[in-house]
């Protein structure tokens, strides 16, 4: 058990680095593949990685007919099929390293949304993280030219589409905690995929995104982004995460989490030659420093 908690660090450096990544393969994608094909694959991928770590169970079965099958829906309508939606839309329209920056927001949105709406008590700590997180990504965000955000539109776009994956997770994450507590994590996460799965195929094929012709131009770049995406990115950081916090607990296993910020900017100026402006490095540092304060639970609540 002790060997195993000495692992577990890495394996959260592991997951950070993995989540950081998939910031790099969806920008790849969006501009390249249309985006609900990118989205089914992805998550399609996903499936059978994860079904190897969590088989359907019969028990598992029985409870979600009798109290969780309408939470599993939604868990699958927000956090796979519209976040997703937003995630490979919105990567049409901005950088990875701004992306990732800005879905660095989530443990504040969420610690936001638990404050407001559940009464959950806020350290002093937390809610300096939380301000700080808001400070870094709007410095992200109107460091990219404030006066063209102002006089277009479209210039907000992408900014708005990623703020809807922090939306979509925040949703997620708050709905999902009495599946995760019934069903275990990755039960819970791996049903929940399944739904949004079935979304995405309902809806990749209306819009005439999933078509053979489609499907045939994707390269082996693309299929190399969407193996990584769907087995690395939702399948198998989820299961390394889960177990991480199972060794060495959810808070000490959270503040891993400010690295993806980092990895995320540090993938994007390497792999996709994204430019590191002075904007995106103060408000990267807020944000990460945010994302860490996010997650430490302290003992004094207001």
């Amino acid at each position: 058990m002790i060997a195993q908690q000495k692992i577990a660090p890495l394996m959260m450096i592991a997951v950070a680095f993995i989540w950081g990544g998939t910031f790099i393969a969806g920008r790849q994608l969006a501009v390249e593949v249309p985006p609900l094909l990118s989205a089914f694959f992805r998550f399609f991928i996903a499936c059978i990685v994860l079904s190897f770590f969590s088989p359907p169970k019969r028990k598992h079965i029985k409870l979600i007919k009798e109290q969780h099958w309408k939470r599993i829906f939604l868990m699958g309508l927000a956090g796979v099929f519209f976040y997703n939606i937003c995630f490979f839309y919105g990567f049409q329209f901005i950088s990875a390293s701004r992306g990732s920056l800005i879905v660095a927001l989530n443990p504040a949105v969420i610690g936001l949304v638990s404050f407001l709406f559940f009464k959950e008590k806020i350290g002093f700590v937390r809610w300096l993280g939380i301000i700080i997180s808001l400070i870094g990504v709007s410095i992200v965000i109107l460091g990219k030219d404030p006066q063209a955000l102002l006089m277009n539109a479209d210039a907000w776009k992408g900014d708005l589409l990623i703020l809807g994956c922090v939306a979509s997770w925040a949703t997620y994450s708050i709905i999902s905690k009495p599946v995760i507590d019934s069903l275990g994590a990755t039960s819970a996460v791996f049903y929940s995929l399944l739904v949004g799965t079935a979304l995405l195929f309902l809806f990749a094929l209306l819009s005439g995104d999933l078509t053979l012709v489609n499907i045939k131009n994707i390269d082996l770049t693309g299929w190399g982004s969407l193996l990584f995406l769907g087995g690395l990115g939702s399948a198998l950081a989820y299961v390394l995460y889960y177990k991480s916090i199972g060794l060495i607990g959810a808070t000490s296993a959270g503040v891993y989490i400010a690295l993806v910020p980092i990895f995320g900017v540090s993938l994007g100026a390497l792999l996709l030659g994204e430019k590191v402006t002075l904007s995106l490095i103060l408000g990267g540092l807020a944000t990460t420093l945010g994302v860490y304060l996010s997650n430490f639970k302290d003992k004094s609540k207001i």
